[in-house]
């Protein structure tokens, strides 16, 4: 396809909620069905899962670097893996290969909330059928079902100790992409501004408060992402 992996942006523009972008929010769930009907079939190709979710996000984030770097647009400002979701893959990635408890606790809540914003309300500007629209949402998906896989699949559970850990996490990843943003002249995890074509932050107040209500909006989602767990948890006391 002619301009598939270009940086034409006016070929391919983005449009928030289009039938495109509101069918990768449909996949999304979708997924997370199949990952719970077909749990006992997954459990048993529980390898050839992991490699293959670890082998989509490696390949789609490198080929994203590769495609910036092609067009020469590649920057420091904003290609460095300091963004939410750039952490949460990578924590993926380290817990597909891992297994690790520990990780999954500190991923479940912070990867999940990010990457479920950013399907919702994506900084994207290249839209249905480039590159970029497919690596972004594939991507964020796939965090969002490897979270999942792990609860369904190898039954892990998350607990308040993960979430206040993933908070604090948050919070230490936030710090450095505060000093980054000084340094590079950046906007990562949008410490600096918000988005430029509009999202969720726009409700949550002008700069430098919608921060103070980001923080407050994390926590609330993380404590929604707990609830089903202390309440199933309760039931059975």
């Amino acid at each position: 396809m002619e301009g598939f992996f270009k940086h034409k942006y006016e070929t391919f523009p983005f449009e928030i909620f289009s039938f495109s972008h509101t069918m990768m929010i449909i996949v999304t769930f979708i997924g997370i069905l199949f990952i719970f009907l077909g749990r006992s079939f997954l459990k048993k190709h529980n390898r050839i899962v992991r490699i293959s979710f670890f082998t989509i996000l490696f390949l789609l984030e490198f080929l994203y670097h590769i495609w910036l770097y092609s067009g020469g647009v590649w920057d420091i400002s904003f290609a460095l893996p300091l963004q939410l979701c750039s952490i949460s893959l990578i924590l993926c990635l380290i817990m597909l290969l891992t297994k690790s408890q520990v990780v999954f606790q500190i991923v479940y809540f912070m990867g999940i909330s990010g990457a479920l914003m950013a399907i919702i309300t994506p900084e994207l500007f290249l839209g249905y059928p480039h590159f970029r629209f497919f690596q972004f949402f594939i991507t964020h998906i796939l965090i969002i079902w490897t979270c999942i896989y792990y609860v369904i699949v190898h039954q892990y559970i998350p607990t308040t100790k993960g979430l206040v850990s993933s908070f604090f996490f948050l919070n230490g990843c936030a710090a450095i992409a505060y000093f980054s943003n000084i340094i590079t002249r950046g906007n990562y995890m949008f410490l600096s501004y918000k988005p430029i074509n509009g999202s969720l932050l726009d409700y949550f107040g002008p700069y430098p408060y919608y921060i103070l209500s980001l923080e407050a909006a994390a926590l609330i989602l993380f404590i929604l992402l707990l609830l089903p767990f202390k309440l199933k948890k309760k039931r059975y006391l």
